[in-house]
């Protein structure tokens, strides 16, 4: 019997979210004394699979079929169910996202599992099994008691740290049944964002509002991210008036993030707005209006020209390197 957790691979490289989930699995097995196997599904390189085992996983199951290379939550979660057989695992780990979810709902479905998601925290395992979950877009929590043999936890990022140690994974070729069922749909193209960081898996974020007056201005906010190597988002109306592209649309009808730091620039904090980045473990908002609403919900504000404070704070950056 194992704790088992499911992770994502892009170009065969694991997630950093996928990271968070195996030590968080591996907690969770530490405190229901049993073991943490990872799965793995696709193209993976194998110095990739291996590392695993720093953050707390003693197996991975490798599923390297080609036809799992792309996203597919119809074929992955029936994949989870045979895993989960093949383990004997009573409790399933999922890193909150797009895929995560879809997968999370097919698999619960197919097992009859309790399915929690959102969650925040380890689960408490005394005379029960309960975990925290964020509620309202983030404004609260939940305890919620799952009595299914089977439970999935779907954990939001920041949940635990994964700080990466020593130890070693076996890696393990797995080969599941696959249905031509699940394959009904394929993919025929893909087009990735040109951002050279993902806004989900980047540990900063610095976004810009209308506040930058035109896409003509963004230049010190391009600047200001890259000293600090973080990703670029926007507000929606900045993506709407196409300034910025689309997929830099950060809010509750585009991308939700959750950061170590987000960085607000110029950015009121519309409701909309901050439901999608309130998962942040810091923001930081820089306005010159000191009644912008963002204020309420930042850790840290600086109350000033964008275009005068940007520039200084990029070198007090580059100072620091």
């Amino acid at each position: 019997m194992s704790v088992l957790i499911f992770i994502e691979l892009d170009n065969g490289s694991v997630k950093k979210t996928s990271l968070e989930a195996v030590a968080y699995g591996a907690e969770v097995a530490r405190l229901t004394g049993t073991t943490a196997t990872v799965l793995a599904l696709g193209k993976a390189d194998a110095a990739e699979l291996e590392r695993i085992g720093n953050f707390g996983a003693t197996k991975v199951l490798h599923a390297a079929d080609e036809k799992l290379s792309h996203e597919n939550s119809l074929a992955y979660a029936d994949v989870l169910a045979q895993a989960v057989e093949k383990e004997n695992s009573k409790i399933i780990i999922i890193s909150k996202s797009g895929l995560g979810d879809a997968v999370a709902a097919r698999a619960s479905a197919k097992l009859k599992a309790g399915i929690v998601s959102g969650v925040t925290d380890l689960p408490v395992i005394n005379g029960g099994f309960s975990v925290k979950r964020s509620i309202y877009t983030g404004k609260a929590f939940s305890v919620v008691e799952i009595k299914s043999d089977i439970k999935i936890l779907v954990v939001k990022k920041n949940a635990i740290e994964a700080t990466e140690g020593s130890g070693t994974a076996t890696v393990e070729t797995f080969t599941p049944v696959l249905r031509d069922s699940d394959f009904l749909a394929s993919v025929g193209q893909i087009e990735k964002a040109s951002s050279e960081l993902s806004l989900t898996e980047a540990d900063i974020i610095v976004s810009g509002g209308r506040g930058m007056k035109g896409p003509e201005n963004w230049q010190p906010l391009l600047d200001f991210a890259k000293s600090l190597g973080a990703a670029t988002g926007c507000s929606k109306p900045v993506s709407d008036l196409d300034w910025r592209p689309h997929h830099e649309h950060i809010g509750q009808t585009g991308i939700k993030v959750a950061p170590n730091l987000y960085i607000a620039c110029g950015i009121s904090g519309a409701i909309q707005h901050l439901a999608g980045v309130n998962g942040s473990k810091y923001i930081v908002v820089i306005n010159k209006d000191p009644e912008a609403p963002f204020f309420k919900a930042a850790d840290y504000g600086i109350v000033g020209d964008i275009f005068e404070v940007l520039p200084k704070l990029t070198k007090a950056v580059q100072d620091l390197k």
